[in-house]
């Protein structure tokens, strides 16, 4: 997909893939956007992330399932990624499924959290599935 939306896709696909951190923007039900840091997986086609059930983000995404997703600024505002997409609570996400792949990205951050991706998982179960609809 992003081959045919982003002119620099393979520097894009690394940075979605390297990136630790992505800012999700979600509408609240006013109009109103909110916008919050989270973790999240990219395989070459859609987005993973997982969220606690009751934040506001997933209230949002009851409301609407307009996104945008957006990657730092990391050369002096050249370097800014944005993506709309429409996203999709997962009723029955398999955490196990992805919980490698959040290990080996999120290894330093559960090191110096104290924590495993396993503990995570317990409180962060509510998948959300973002599928690109463009990229700027």
């Amino acid at each position: 997909m992003s081959d045919q939306i982003h002119p620099k896709n393979a520097h894009v696909d690394q940075r979605l893939r390297s990136d630790l951190i992505i800012w999700l923007t979600t509408v609240r039900p006013d109009g109103r956007p909110h916008m919050v840091a989270v973790w999240f997986l990219w395989d070459g086609e859609q987005f993973l992330i997982f969220s606690q059930p009751n934040t506001q983000k997933v209230r949002n995404l009851r409301h609407s399932s307009h996104v945008t997703l957006a990657l730092d600024n990391t050369d002096g505002g050249e370097d800014v990624i944005v993506i709309d997409g429409e996203a999709e609570l997962l009723t029955d996400p398999d955490i196990n499924a992805t919980l490698a792949a959040y290990k080996q990205k999120y290894a330093a951050d559960f090191k110096e959290m104290n924590t495993t991706a396993e503990e995570m998982a317990k409180s962060y179960s509510q998948g959300i599935r973002v599928r690109p609809t463009k990229f700027y």
